[in-house]
């Protein structure tokens, strides 16, 4: 990954922290974004630390032009944004927990995506690698808007990547059962952590799937479940 400029979003939070550390660790130069990330987050000279708000399409545009601006080019963006709400059936979720859903799942998404592949087309192997989740092809009872918002957010992963192979982008989602992480543990005290997705694992494959190696590869919706 080196000489590759990426962009993560999410890159402070339970996953983002393990892809944007990844990528580090392959070389490459990272963006990591988020409303408070810091510049003291990582360790490394090949980080640098730009606070955006990507749920509008002003707020996205304006990251995308920064990284240009500085860096040049965009190779790889990695988008580990999204949020989870549940516990209620259908019938029983009202207008804002279901908009609420898609705001953080798929709108913040569309609007990095329009934002950033110009830019990724331009360099000729660009790589979109977003964080799903098992929800989107699997939804179970409880979980109508999360479900939604994932499958929604797949579609316009498998369509980006139809759209723009002739340029030698590729467009990939990764479905992972529950992950391991600290909102999780307090979320499920009682659950048996051993059997859950370890990050550092989706982690690689995110690595994976931005790299040359991976160009064969367009237009997935991978599942990693765990022992679940």
């Amino acid at each position: 990954m080196k000489g590759k400029v990426v962009l993560v979003t999410g890159a402070s939070g339970g996953l983002g922290t393990y892809v944007t550390q990844a990528f580090l660790d392959m070389g490459a130069t990272v963006i990591g974004t988020s409303r408070k990330i810091q510049q003291s987050d990582f360790a490394s000279a090949n980080f640098t630390a730009i606070p955006g708000e990507i749920s509008s399409q002003a707020g996205a545009k304006a990251l995308v032009e920064t990284i240009l601006a500085r860096f040049g080019r965009l190779d790889v963006l990695a988008h580990t944004v999204g949020g989870f709400a549940g516990g209620q059936p259908v019938a029983d979720t009202d207008d804002g927990a279901f908009q609420h859903m898609f705001d953080l799942n798929v709108n913040s998404f569309f609007h990095i995506l329009r934002a950033s592949i110009p830019a990724l087309r331009r360099t000729g192997n660009g790589r979109i690698v977003a964080i799903g989740s098992r929800a989107a092809v699997e939804p179970g009872a409880g979980v109508g808007a999360y479900a939604a918002s994932k499958a929604a957010m797949v579609s316009l992963v498998k369509t980006v990547a139809a759209e723009n192979r002739d340029a030698g982008v590729t467009a990939n989602v990764i479905l992972p059962g529950t992950m391991d992480t600290p909102a999780n543990r307090s979320a499920m005290p009682d659950a048996d952590f051993s059997k859950w997705v370890q990050p550092a694992n989706v982690a690689s494959l995110v690595v994976w799937l931005a790299s040359d190696a991976a160009k064969d590869v367009n237009g997935a919706a991978i599942p990693v479940y765990g022992d679940v």
